[in-house]
C-alpha cells in the first residue's frame, strides 16, 4: 500500500487527511513538525511526502530526499517561495503547490481589513475600552461606495476583491496587473503602471505572488505615490512590502494606516506560540503596538473550505505523480 508522510500537520487537519486516506486507501503518517536536518531520515521508507514548510530546505535535504527515492514535495499552500527549485531540479524533486484553495476566503477578509481600517475599527475598540462612547470627528468615516480602489494583481484572489468592490459596494475600481484579466475588466478599470494605480485611491490592495524579481515591490518611492490618507493591504506576501517604507510613510502621513496579513520576518513566528517566549523583533513589535495597523498572522485564507482543500488538493498532487510522474500542480 502506499505511504505518505505529512508533516507539520494541525488538528484541524486530520479530520480531512482521515476521510482522504480512506477514499484513497493510502497508509499515511502524520506529525505536527516540520521537516528539519534533525528528522528527515524519519522520511525513509515513505512513498510521497506532504509539507507546509515555511523555513527552506538545505541542499543536503534536497539529497537526502532523492536518496530515499522521494519523487515529490507536495507544498500545502499557494507559496512556494520557501523552495529552492533550482536544487529540487538538480535531486529530481517535483514540487507542486495548491494555488487555488479558496480565493473568496483570502478576498473575503481583505476587503473586511480594508474596511476595518476605513471604518476606524481600532480607535473606536480602544474608545470603548476606555468607556468613551462618544461619537466625534475622531471616528468619523468615509462611504466604501464613495471610495476608489486600487487591486494590485488581478488573478484568482485579487479578481474576487475587485468584483467584491465594485459590484458589492458600487466603488470605483482601478487595478493593475502586467497581464490584465478581459473578464474583469469589465468592472475595473486597469492602469498602465503601478504609479498610476495607487495615484488616486483610496484603497489599495496587494494580491500578488511573490517572486525574486518583486521583492520590496511596495517601496518608498511607491508609498510615496500614495493618495494622502488611503489605506493599504497586504493579504499576499511579506516580502513584496519594505516595513521600514510602510512605518515611514504612515510617521510623515502619506497613507492614513494598513492591514497586514503578512510580515517580511514572519518566517518561523506565523503560526506559532510565542505567549512564553520574548519576541526579540522589534519591528514585528512595532506593527502590532501601532494604533494605524491592524496586524493579523497570515490568517486571511483560515477558513473550514481552504483547509480542506489544501489537504486534499497537495495530497492528490502526490497520487498525481506517483502514479503517473507528474502533476498538473508542479511549479518546477
Amino acid at each position: 500500500m502506499t505511504k505518505i508522510k505529512i508533516m507539520s500537520v494541525r488538528d484541524e487537519d486530520r479530520q480531512y487527511i482521515d476521510k482522504w486516506a480512506t477514499e484513497h486507501q493510502v497508509t499515511v503518517e502524520l506529525t505536527t513538525e516540520p521537516l528539519t536536518e534533525e528528522n528527515i531520515d524519519t522520511v525513509a521508507g515513505f512513498d510521497g511526502l506532504s509539507l507546509s514548510q515555511q523555513l527552506p530546505l538545505t541542499e543536503n535535504m534536497y539529497s537526502k530526499l532523492q536518496q530515499f527515492g522521494i519523487k515529490q514535495i507536495a507544498q500545502r499552500s499557494a507559496g512556494f517561495d520557501t523552495y529552492d527549485l533550482d536544487l529540487a531540479n538538480k535531486y529530481q524533486l517535483i514540487v507542486s503547490n495548491v494555488p487555488s484553495y479558496s480565493p473568496s476566503s483570502i478576498a473575503e477578509f481583505a476587503v473586511t481589513q480594508a474596511i476595518n481600517m476605513v471604518r476606524n475599527f481600532n480607535d473606536i475598540q480602544q474608545k470603548v475600552i476606555a468607556h468613551d462612547f462618544r461619537w466625534e470627528p475622531s471616528i468619523l468615516s468615509q462611504s466604501i461606495r464613495d471610495l476608489k480602489v486600487a487591486v494590485i494583481g488581478t488573478g484568482r484572489i485579487g479578481s474576487v476583491v475587485a468584483r467584491i468592490f465594485a459590484e458589492g459596494y458600487q466603488s470605483d475600481v482601478v487595478a493593475y496587473d502586467p497581464f490584465p484579466n478581459e473578464h474583469v475588466a469589465q468592472f475595473v478599470d486597469y492602469k498602465a503602471s503601478l504609479e498610476e494605480a495607487v495615484r488616486e485611491a483610496d484603497i489599495v490592495t496587494l494580491h500578488v505572488p511573490a517572486t525574486k524579481y518583486n521583492h520590496y515591490l511596495f517601496d518608498e518611492h511607491i508609498f510615496a505615490q500614495f493618495k494622502k490618507g488611503a489605506i493599504f493591504v497586504n493579504c499576499a506576501r511579506g516580502s513584496l512590502v519594505n516595513t521600514k517604507a510602510l512605518l515611514s510613510a504612515l510617521d510623515k502621513g502619506l497613507i492614513k494606516g494598513a492591514a497586514l496579513d503578512t510580515y517580511e520576518f514572519e518566517r518561523g513566528l506565523f503560526p506559532s506560540d510565542q505567549r512564553n517566549h520574548a519576541l526579540n523583533d522589534d519591528l514585528l513589535q512595532t506593527l502590532i503596538d501601532r494604533q494605524d495597523i491592524i496586524l493579523t498572522p497570515h490568517i486571511a485564507f483560515y477558513t473550514e473550505a481552504a483547509v480542506e482543500n489544501l489537504i486534499v488538493d497537495a495530497l492528490n498532487a502526490t497520487l498525481d505523480v506517483l502514479n503517473t510522474g507528474d502533476t498538473a500542480l508542479r511549479v518546477n
